[in-house]
């Protein structure tokens, strides 16, 4: 019978038959030399000196001195993977549907907040850009060897091209996983590769984010959807928009998100996401519009650096709390109308606005976000970011030393006070503050510091020979 390359590829590549061999097909042993003389050959393909473009891994995925890693980094994460093998090789036939589908690791929320500290904010364009697949896959460069893995072509049957796989993982070279990977990804179907990865959890990483890196979407939606996977399948679709770059077509991508299968959570986040961008798009047009009038004295004073388009949440807090902080809440642009739409909290909101009227020397504004009125009508000043953060942000903008005083002074901790005091040359602080304490020795100490004759020095004096403070030393 006459076979065309296609078929004698489609025989030799499934499961059911194997390639001819003037060995005995049974010598386990001898297919196990000749595997570890295959993945030692690759290594000489695919590690050389020349690494500067390979990102050097451990086996978890995270960056160390060398590309191949001690096996007792991976114990914890190749459980799974093991004990999937394991049921494999006590199985006589292929059935799979028995094995559980991995739960999902992703989680939008980390990528959305793009938390480094409690009330960070951070756009999820921002967050997917700064995070890449790292956090779920070893980061491994393509090996140089892609192209040049023929030696492997004498592996023909399913069961050495699996032998030879494990041999791969066995060695804990990145590089020499996915050289065999490439090599599994053109010979063997779609089906039976998916299948053989589904139990073998190390090899399934490194096959996900070789996809990844070669930007074969059309694939890896496929291998999601095998796996079950629906979260990563949402956000393998969701990352496209960092591709699109006009603002109204990454929008309208953004709201074919929604209805993703993501959690509740996430699924809020991408929500949040497509409402920001809709927002930048009407405050973008409006100021630009301002800006080239040239009738708006912010904008003359102060020309606007860039584009608040695709900007992370933060940053568009901070651009309306410097060029449209009194507007009415009612406007897309008021940041009071920000901080209750996307729930930002009280913490992250006075940081940001105290960073943009510090920075226009707006005073009186600064002054205004701290206070608060009883329902008595008394006025009090309070700070959920805490007075010593706001005396350093005013002291970065060059705020005067009497406005520096008065914030210094509403500083609780005494001993943070003084240290704010002395560093930001707030005499008047220092010395009523020693004075309180009924410190001698520090006043004393600190009258050297001030200038001769200076009224700092006159007051220092005046204090130190009054006869009705008690000294403590």
């Amino acid at each position: 019978m006459n076979r065309t390359k296609g078929d004698e590829e489609e025989y030799w590549n499934s499961s059911k038959f194997k390639a001819f061999t003037f060995d005995d097909e049974d010598d386990e042993l001898s297919q196990l030399k000749e595997s570890k003389r295959a993945v030692n050959s690759l290594r000489d393909f695919v590690d050389d000196d020349d690494d500067e473009d390979l990102e050097r891994v451990s086996w978890s995925g995270e960056p160390v001195g060398s590309i191949s890693w001690s096996i007792k980094e991976t114990a914890g994460n190749s459980g799974s993977s093991h004990e999937g093998r394991e049921q494999l090789k006590n199985r006589n036939s292929f059935s799979y549907a028995q094995l559980p589908k991995p739960t999902s690791t992703y989680s939008l929320s980390s990528f959305f907040r793009g938390r480094t500290r409690p009330g960070s904010f951070q756009s999820l364009s921002d967050a997917l850009s700064d995070t890449p697949a790292k956090s779920y896959a070893p980061e491994l460069g393509r090996p140089k060897g892609e192209y040049r893995v023929c030696s492997l072509e004498r592996f023909r049957s399913l069961q050495d091209k699996l032998q030879l796989l494990e041999e791969a993982v066995s060695m804990h070279d990145g590089n020499v996983i996915t050289a065999v990977l490439i090599f599994l990804k053109r010979t063997l179907s779609k089906e039976i590769l998916f299948r053989e990865l589904e139990v073998r959890q190390i090899a399934l990483r490194h096959f996900i984010h070789f996809l990844k890196e070669i930007g074969d979407q059309k694939l890896l939606l496929d291998l999601f959807k095998f796996l079950d996977r629906t979260e990563e399948l949402a956000l393998s679709h969701y990352r496209e928009h960092l591709n699109i770059q006009d603002p109204e077509k990454r929008k309208e991508f953004l709201k074919t998100c929604i209805g993703l299968p993501f959690s509740a959570e996430d699924s809020a986040h991408i929500q949040d996401h497509y409402t920001l961008l809709e927002r930048q798009i009407i405050i973008e047009a409006n100021d630009r519009h301002l800006e080239s009038a040239g009738q708006t004295e912010i904008f003359r004073k102060h020309p606007r650096k860039a584009s608040i388009l695709n900007m992370p949440l933060v940053t568009t807090l901070f651009y309306s709390c410097f060029y449209h902080y009194m507007e009415a809440e009612g406007t897309f642009s008021s940041p009071i109308n920000l901080k209750k739409t996307f729930k930002i909290p009280d913490k992250q909101y006075v940081l940001t606005a105290l960073a943009a009227r510090a920075k226009l020397r707006a005073w009186h504004d600064v002054d205004a976000l701290f206070t608060t009125k009883n329902w008595l009508g008394y006025t009090k000043k309070r700070a959920p970011i805490g007075f010593h953060r706001v005396v350093e942000i005013l002291h970065k903008n060059s705020a005067p030393v009497q406005i520096l005083q008065e914030y210094v002074n509403l500083v609780e901790d005494v001993d943070t006070k003084l240290n704010l005091a002395t560093k930001f040359k707030c005499h008047d602080v220092v010395i009523d503050t020693c004075r309180d304490l009924k410190d001698r020795q520090q006043l004393l100490a600190y009258r050297s510091k001030v200038d001769k004759g200076s009224a700092e020095e006159e007051k220092i004096d005046t204090i130190l020979s009054s006869s009705q403070i008690r000294w403590k030393n």
